[in-house]
């Protein structure tokens, strides 16, 4: 998979039959890889960061993802295959 230049993934918290991912902290577990800690707070990184959208946990990555940490990007889709996640791409 590609993303491309002006693009995002969004990898949503459900299987291909629409049933909800576990666990709850799956999103933040695999943020954390890129994540920053200040003043005792965490800082996730722009390239991977967890949302929920339409209720749904999800996790955002940013095309300069791919370019910067290849092995991480290439880690995700692993983790995205491996449970058979369902993505989509848009538009920054």
């Amino acid at each position: 998979m590609h993303i491309g230049e002006n693009e995002k993934l969004i990898i949503i918290g459900q299987n291909e039959s629409g049933q909800k991912f576990r666990p709850s902290d799956w999103a933040e577990r695999l943020c954390g890889g890129l994540c920053t800690f200040r003043n005792r707070r965490m800082y996730y990184s722009p390239l991977l960061r967890p949302a929920v959208i339409d209720g749904i946990k999800c996790v955002v990555v940013s095309s300069e993802l791919q370019a910067q940490h290849t092995e991480m990007f290439q880690y995700i889709l692993g983790f995205v295959q491996e449970n058979a996640l369902k993505t989509e791409i848009q538009s920054k």
